[in-house]
């Protein structure tokens, strides 16, 4: 079936295959972070700061691996239960000047925002 979806050129540059070794726990979470850091440099840029809480990267490692696809979810988790909640707020809300928002589960599980407005100077 290869020979028929592919071209000979293609098949020719095939050389291996690669298997890779399972991520474990701590590579998930240091992936966790990764994509935390560019959140944060970017929130940065609107002068604010973002903490997150340990119980918050736990649930990004768990919700956002997957074994088939590895670390490959997790932009998409993060787009959708963090970027779209701080949308609203960095643009009319909480965080429009600034300030401070700590990212945390709340008690039934999900993502929630506790905000600190900037203070004038």
């Amino acid at each position: 079936e290869i020979k028929r979806m592919f071209t000979p050129e293609f098949r020719n540059r095939l050389d291996a295959i690669i298997p890779f070794a399972p991520l474990t726990e701590p590579v998930i979470l240091q992936v966790v972070d990764k994509f935390l850091m560019q959140l944060e440099e970017q929130l940065h840029e609107k002068k604010v700061e973002a903490v997150f809480t340990d119980a918050l990267k736990a649930y990004l490692a768990k919700h956002g691996f997957d074994p088939l696809m590895g670390a490959r979810p997790m932009a998409r988790l993060i787009q959708d239960t963090i970027r779209k909640a701080l949308a609203d707020e960095l643009l009319f809300g909480k965080l429009a000047h600034g300030g401070r928002v700590t990212i945390d589960l709340d008690a039934s599980g999900k993502v929630g925002l506790e905000f600190e407005e900037a203070v004038a100077a």
